[in-house]
């Protein structure tokens, strides 16, 4: 018989079909097989579809048959398994980082590593509340851009923006590019974060969203003394809603009740001393900040600052603002 002009691809055609046409519960037989074959112009007879599963078999393929009424093949082993997917398809979709419209592309892309009946299960609304979707598609470049920059070895330049009143983006500095060293790329709070080094004002980070405009420099990176790669890993963990600055140890009065919360954000490496009254010490590291003290009144009076005093007081003093602002107001 001539050889067709599908027969060079003939094995990677039927490994699709396997794929995409077959699972565990959805089994495929030769006379199937031929026709779909058949239909991306790829002519076959049965004798050579079993000698290519053969073949895909010798390969490594898991490919699995069931004989007698209503067997056929079906494809076992894959990249990832429905559970593995069904997981990452509702990381994608949940996420904050993530575009809608990305999300959909991502999920679909997923969906290539399955059979059709289990692509199907990958399509599933996931509610995350308080999420909103990003709505900056140049992100991905973005991310993409800054790695190149660390990987080069190069300083990086951009345009750094932040909402205004009339819900769009404005330049932070007038439009003044910031010039920095890209060391790291971070991932907290739901966002990506550009750990870089600014003459003359040390490490700093900044949300890879905001950033516009970047454009990759010639002059080698600053700031390699100051970058420990060891300690990336524990980068935002004494921040609260990643405000930097310098960190402080605390000292926390705590009621029982919160010690998953406690562990929760400060981890089981943090120093526990129980006490007899129903309550327990922490030592921690921390940034101090508006969003740590937003933190700790959230425990509604469970949790108090007991240590370093500056930062007592200073909570002291915000509790003290807040309040004289839900002072009643005098009838006019």
């Amino acid at each position: 018989m001539p050889r067709s002009e599908g027969q060079k691809g003939k094995l990677i055609w039927l490994l699709r079909i396997l794929a995409r046409h077959t699972d565990e519960e959805h089994l495929i037989n030769v006379p199937r097989i031929l026709e779909l074959l058949a239909a991306e112009g790829v002519a076959a007879e049965r004798k050579s579809v079993y000698d290519d599963i053969a073949t895909l078999r010798a390969l490594g393929y898991d490919i699995v048959q069931h004989r007698g009424r209503g067997g056929g093949y079906y494809l076992a082993s894959r990249p990832f398994q429905l559970p593995e997917l069904k997981l990452l398809a509702d990381s994608v979709q949940a996420s904050r980082f993530i575009t809608r419209k990305k999300s959909d592309q991502l999920i679909r892309a997923l969906s290539q590593f399955a059979s059709q009946w289990e692509a199907n299960e990958l399509q599933r609304q996931v509610f995350a509340s308080s999420r909103v979707k990003s709505m900056n598609e140049s992100i991905y470049y973005n991310v993409d851009a800054l790695h190149r920059a660390i990987a080069s070895d190069r300083q990086v330049r951009f345009v750094y923006q932040e909402w205004n009143l009339d819900k769009k983006k404005v330049a932070r500095r007038g439009g003044g590019a910031y010039q920095v060293s890209p060391w790291a790329l971070l991932w907290e709070e739901e966002n990506y974060y550009l750990v870089a080094f600014e003459e003359g004002k040390g490490m700093r980070h900044y949300r890879v969203d905001k950033m516009t405009s970047i454009a990759l420099l010639d002059q080698p990176r600053l700031g390699r003394e100051e970058f420990d790669p060891q300690k990336m890993r524990d980068y935002a963990k004494p921040m609260f809603g990643m405000f930097g600055g310098p960190v402080s140890r605390v000292e926390l009065r705590c009621e029982n009740s919160v010690i998953g919360p406690m562990l929760d954000r400060f981890g089981t490496g943090v120093t526990i001393l129980p006490q007899p009254d129903g309550w327990f010490t922490l030592y921690a590291d921390v940034v101090v900040s508006p969003p740590f003290f937003g933190w700790l009144c959230g425990f509604g009076g469970r949790v108090e600052l007991v240590s370093p005093a500056a930062a007592r007081e200073q909570l002291r003093q915000t509790l003290e603002t807040i309040s004289k602002a839900y002072q009643p107001k005098e009838n006019v």
